[in-house]
């Protein structure tokens, strides 16, 4: 399915992007917030690979599923892209562009969960 080869190639983005900012928050000054941001990118990059796997193997309902892997992505890249604009611009994304990003990761947290639910049932 290209649905889930184009979310194993925006997680390996992810994953990469992660990488980086955890080092130039090891080698910048008063870079907390590229930590966080690559926290967030390196962990929701492993969730999607996860969803993508579950989806494979027909364990997350197919609908629900995806869209929460894509809700992973848009919501993992608004939190780290603000924050690393924040950081390099001193300037926000948008304004509420990391709390938006916030709340679509628990959203997408929630449908993986129905997503798994709904295909046991």
């Amino acid at each position: 399915m290209a649905a889930l080869r184009v979310l194993i190639g925006l997680a390996g983005l992810m994953g990469a992007a992660g990488v980086a900012l955890a080092a130039a928050s090891a080698h910048g000054a008063d870079a907390g917030r590229l930590a966080s941001a690559s926290a967030m990118l390196l962990f929701h990059a492993t969730a999607i690979l996860a969803s993508v796997a579950l989806l494979a193997r027909g364990l997350l309902h197919g609908g629900i599923g995806l869209t929460a892997a894509f809700g992973f992505v848009i919501a993992a890249t608004l939190f780290a892209g603000d924050l690393s604009l924040r950081q390099y611009a001193g300037h926000s994304l948008f304004p509420y562009a990391a709390p938006t990003g916030g709340t679509l990761m628990i959203v997408s947290w929630l449908a993986v969960t129905l997503a798994a639910v709904w295909r046991r049932n």
